[in-house]
């Protein structure tokens, strides 16, 4: 009876641990999916050319 007990203990306690960690992973997801969104938003505003913006090579004399 006492190895029963354990057993459902621990049974519980993984069903808890694996629950946590489908919610941890949820909000990784959650905010992953926001922090693109949010860089979407603002690429939209700022301008961009198809010129690098420094040069790679100096300048000739």
């Amino acid at each position: 009876m006492y190895e029963y007990e354990i057993q459902q203990a621990r049974s519980a306690e993984l069903l808890r641990k694996a629950e946590h960690e489908r919610l941890v992973r949820e909000a990784v997801r959650t905010r992953r999916a926001a922090r693109r969104a949010a860089q979407e938003r603002t690429a939209g505003t700022e301008s961009h050319t198809d010129r690098p913006r420094r040069r790679w090579s100096t300048r000739a004399a």
